[in-house]
């Protein structure tokens, strides 16, 4: 009737394991033992008993003691125990320990083995549960892990979308291809010195490889143009952030281009309130905007330029210095330059290469 059912019996008297033996034999393999001590010694060797059949007055160790054993073990409780007994008076002492059910001699076989069956039962729907959950958390465990693997790739996917729309904007000018890889370190450590959430840290070091796509919309004899630009030039060099607003604009439902969005507009406002396009001021400016800002100017002044040479870590910060509380937030600059080293070193290990004369970039430039 149930498949792979195996019953221990444990008995001090020969005659009474037979005849449980005789009764039970026909619903599985049935296991014997002499005492309580013994009984504990078989499950130990072999756990998956459905059933154990107790008769509580046996040397070495009698059933209360094994049945309390039994039922504290962390692996054995959940196996079934009937006690059989002559005592009925044994019947809440017994139950109170743990034991599913009592059967008291003499006993008749069909009520002994219909007790038995409602055990196996009730044990077999147990195990069957039980697996059933741990397939199911198993299960979830899977699809947690290859929603999270999905998600993973997704936010690559996504990143590496924004350096490539950055890089698209920096080949235009002719940047060498490392300074929105730049500008994405340096701003989720600035962030992170700020006190920004893990999650915010994440989402700038993102979005604000973006933050001078607009230039794509500049025309070459402006972006290029190794000399001083003239008032009306500027006017429209400036207009790279109200387009880089207009290419990232309406994207709500995806957080990096939207943050983008924000940068790419608010990057150059001052804190003073004298920056562009908007002319806002102080923390009416995006925090990220705000980041942005500084670790632009500070790549921008310590790399080569067509109109100048780079400045030295001196100059550069005697340079943003002036601008505290004008230029620039004072709080994030002094995180700044208070932690100058960790940004020089991101400077360091994202270099720019100059291009091979014979590469494809390399005659590009000198087309251009």
């Amino acid at each position: 009737m149930y498949d792979k059912v195996k019953i221990l019996v444990a008995d001090d008297e020969e005659m009474n394991r037979e005849l449980l033996v005789a009764v039970l034999e026909d619903l599985g393999e049935i296991v014997t033992a002499e005492n309580g001590r013994l009984a504990l010694q078989e499950i130990e060797k072999s756990p998956d008993f459905d059933l154990v059949l107790l008769d509580l007055h046996m040397p070495e160790m009698d059933g209360f003691e094994t049945l309390k054993i039994l039922k504290k073990h962390l692996s054995w409780r959940e196996i079934p125990v009937i006690i059989v007994t002559t005592s009925k008076a044994d019947v809440t002492g017994t139950l109170a320990l743990g034991a599913d059910d009592f059967v008291a001699k003499p006993y008749r076989r069909e009520e002994l083995r219909l007790r038995a069956m409602n055990q196996l039962k009730s044990k077999k729907l147990h195990d069957l549960s039980k697996d059933l959950s741990g397939h199911l958390e198993a299960e979830v465990l899977r699809k947690t892990a290859a929603l999270r693997e999905a998600l993973a790739v997704a936010q690559a996917a996504e990143y590496e979308i924004t350096l490539r729309l950055g890089r698209a904007a920096e080949f235009r000018d002719m940047e060498t291809g490392l300074h929105t890889r730049r500008i994405s370190e340096m701003s989720e450590l600035l962030g992170q010195l700020a006190g920004l959430s893990p999650e915010d840290c994440e989402l700038l070091r993102y979005a604000s490889p973006l933050h001078d796509v607009g230039k794509v919309g500049i025309p070459d004899r402006i972006l290029l143009k190794p000399g001083k630009l003239t008032r009306e030039e500027m006017d429209i060099m400036r207009l790279h952030t109200v387009i880089g607003g207009r290419i990232l604009s309406n994207a709500k439902n995806y957080p990096s281009l939207e943050t983008g969005h924000t940068i790419a507009l608010q990057h150059h406002e001052k804190w003073d309130g004298t920056g562009y396009p908007n002319g806002m001021a102080g923390e009416a400016i995006h925090i990220f905007a705000r980041i942005v800002s500084i670790v632009d100017v500070y790549d921008a002044l310590s790399s080569e330029r067509p109109y100048k040479p780079p400045f030295s870590r001196e100059k550069t910060l005697e340079i943003m210095s002036e601008g505290k509380g004008t230029f620039f937030d004072p709080v994030l600059l002094d995180h700044f330059i208070s932690h100058i080293d960790a940004f020089a070193a991101i400077r360091e290990n994202l270099k720019d290469q100059e291009p091979e004369p014979d590469s494809e970039l390399g005659a590009l430039a000198m087309l251009a």
